[in-house]
C-alpha cells in the first residue's frame, strides 16, 4: 500500500537513531522523508520498523560518526532524496563509555565532520540541531581557548593545547570540553557555512534525561546523580520527550530568529551548582 503518494517530500536526518534522537524527529516529520544514520544496522533495523509501523517514510544509511568520508556520505544521500530541511545529531559517547581519545573523536571531531558535511546540503529555510549536554557549563574555557576553538578547523581541534592538556586528562574532562565545543561549532556555523545557506543551527544541553544509555552512568555513579538530582530545582529527572518538545520549537517556524544559541534543559542543576547548592566532585 502506498500511504503517500506526494513527491519531493523534505527530508529529516537524524544521525544517532537512539531514543532521544527518534523522539525529536516523531515531533518534526509528519508527511517528510527521514533518513536515519547510525553505525548499528540492528539499531537501524529496529527503528526504521518502530518507524514505519507508524506510517513514516523512513530510509537508512550505516554511518560512522568518527569517519568524515562516512559523514559527507551520508549527507549526500539526504540530499538525493530531497531538500534536506532538518538536520539533528545525538551521535556521542558518555564518560563512563569510552576513553578520553574516543570521546574527543566521537563527541567532537564526529560532530564537526557532521556540522560541515550538512552546512554543504542544508536548504535554505533549514535547521539543525546538535544534542550537547549540561555538562557544557561545567569546566569553563578561557576565552582564549575559545577563539582558538572557534578560528580552527575540525581537522585542527585535536592539535589545540585545550584538547591536548586537558581533554585528554580523563573521559570526564573530555566529555566537558567535547560538549562546549559544540556550543562554538554550532556558532561558528551559524555565522558561516549555514548562514550562508540562509539555514540555522543551535544546540541542545540536556541535563539528566533517562535513556537506555544514561543507565551506563547511573550504574557507575549512582550516588553522584542522585545528589544532582536532590540539589535540583525540578528535583526530577527528565524524559527523551520533553527535550524533543524543546527541539521541535529550536527547528521549527517560530525559532525562525534563533541561531547559534543553546538551550540548557537541565531542571536547574548547573544553577545549583553556580549557586553552591550542589559542589562537583573531583
Amino acid at each position: 500500500m502506498i500511504f503517500n503518494r506526494n513527491n519531493k517530500k523534505q527530508v529529516v536526518a537524524l544521525l544517532g537513531a537512539g531514543s532521544m534522537g527518534t523522539a525529536i524527529v516523531r515531533r518534526i516529520a509528519a508527511s517528510k522523508k527521514i533518513l536515519l544514520g547510525d553505525i548499528s544496522e540492528k539499531a537501524l533495523e529496529r527503528v526504521s520498523a518502530d518507524f514505519k509501523r507508524s506510517g513514516y517514510d523512513v530510509e537508512t544509511c550505516v554511518v560512522n560518526a568518527l569517519e568524515k568520508k562516512s559523514v559527507v556520505a551520508f549527507a549526500k544521500k539526504a540530499a538525493d532524496l530531497g531538500p534536506v530541511m532538518y538536520f539533528i545529531d545525538t551521535a556521542g559517547a558518555s564518560p563512563n563509555q569510552a576513553s578520553p581519545e574516543h570521546i574527543v573523536n566521537l563527541d567532537m571531531v564526529g560532530t564537526g565532520y557532521a556540522v560541515d558535511a550538512f552546512g554543504e546540503v542544508i536548504a535554505e529555510g533549514g535547521a539543525g540541531l546538535i544534542i550537547s549536554s549540561q555538562a557544557a557549563y561545567m569546566y569553563p574555557i578561557p576565552n582564549e581557548d575559545e577563539l582558538q576553538i572557534v578560528n580552527a578547523s575540525t581537522d585542527e581541534l585535536t592539535d589545540l593545547p585545550i584538547v591536548k592538556n586537558v581533554a585528554m586528562q580523563n573521559s570526564g574532562f573530555a566529555y566537558m570540553i567535547a560538549k562546549r565545543v559544540n556550543h562554538l561549532q554550532a556558532q561558528r556555523a551559524a555565522a558561516t557555512s549555514w548562514g550562508e545557506r540562509r539555514a540555522r543551527i543551535n544546540t541542545i544541553s540536556p541535563g539528566i534525561i533517562v535513556t537506555p544509555l544514561a543507565y551506563d552512568e547511573f550504574n557507575a555513579n549512582g550516588e553522584g546523580y542522585q545528589a544532582m538530582i536532590d540539589a535540583s530545582a525540578a528535583r526530577r529527572v527528565a524524559s527523551s520527550d520533553e527535550i524533543a518538545d524543546a527541539a521541535a520549537f529550536l527547528l521549527g517556524e517560530h525559532a525562525s530568529f534563533i541561531t547559534g544559541t543553546d538551550l540548557l534543559i537541565d531542571g536547574g542543576v548547573i544553577a545549583s551548582i553556580r549557586t553552591g547548592q550542589f559542589k562537583l566532585q573531583g
